[in-house]
């Protein structure tokens, strides 16, 4: 028996936020409809909260110095100290200040998608799939206990796709020109990043995930010994004669 305000069918939904385009699949047994808006409420309030575009932004207005960051949400100290952990693990290739503007959104998209997740899930919405412009996050099944096949665009050819991969509870991000064109740079030199195509990486959790990704991507071709010794995280990496190279541990996902 369904509780009331759940829908228990298969649930799709396309939303426009964060100069991208969000889809949900939300699988039995449904969702609370108003944990659903809260949900894209959620989605909303990040991307006014840390648009670099919204000239009215928390993230803009603390850049400016015209707040403190105690004036800010919350939420806004929280990924600055993230962003901050994560220049240390990656040598300083991710960094949410280039060109001297603060710019934190190699985290924020995955983030919000994970927030957006656990609220899904803590409301009993165990099985389902957020997408924010590549940047996936996947619980559970699709159905009948099949596991759900996430496409790896091939950033040469964005009507196809280089890989696909298949499981039940995990992530994918990719960083690289598919997307938004040749927006990554290397943090060392704030030149765009050279030779590679795309970086997709694979792990438990998408705001991990994406900041691994955009980190990579940064190096360039030097990434791989890096990528090789990430813990519970996988890679695939085209560069920009089409070649691909994967970590060992990749082929646990993929489907053939």
């Amino acid at each position: 028996m369904t509780a009331p305000g759940v829908q228990p069918s298969v649930r799709k939904h396309v939303e426009a936020c964060m100069g991208t385009v969000f889809s949900l699949h939300i699988a039995p047994p449904g969702v609370p409809t108003d944990t659903f808006e809260q949900v894209l409420a959620w989605l909303h309030w990040v991307d006014a909260t840390f648009s670099t575009y919204r000239h009215s932004s928390d993230i803009n207005r603390y850049d400016r110095g015209e707040v403190d960051l105690a004036d800010c949400a919350p939420e806004v100290g929280e990924i600055l100290n993230r962003c901050t952990e994560l220049e240390t693990v990656t040598s300083g290739y991710f960094s949410a200040r280039l060109a001297g503007r603060l710019d934190p959104s190699g985290l924020v998209k995955g983030w919000a998608i994970e927030r957006a997740s656990d609220l899904l899930a803590a409301a009993g919405a165990t099985n389902h799939m957020i997408n924010g412009g590549g940047d996936v996050q996947c619980r559970g099944t699709p159905g009948d206990r099949r596991p759900w096949r996430i496409g790896v665009t091939d950033p040469a050819h964005h009507d196809r796709v280089s890989a696909v991969a298949s499981g039940f509870d995990f992530a994918v991000a990719t960083s690289g020109s598919t997307e938004r064109g040749s927006h990554i740079l290397d943090p060392h030199t704030g030149r765009p990043s050279a030779g590679l195509h795309s970086v997709t990486i694979i792990g438990p959790r998408v705001a991990l995930a994406d900041a691994y990704a955009t980190a990579a991507f940064a190096m360039g071709t030097a990434c791989y010994d890096w990528l090789e010794q990430l813990s519970g995280h996988d890679a695939l990496v085209i560069t920009k004669d089409g070649t691909s190279w994967s970590t060992a541990g990749f082929r646990r996902y993929r489907d053939e």
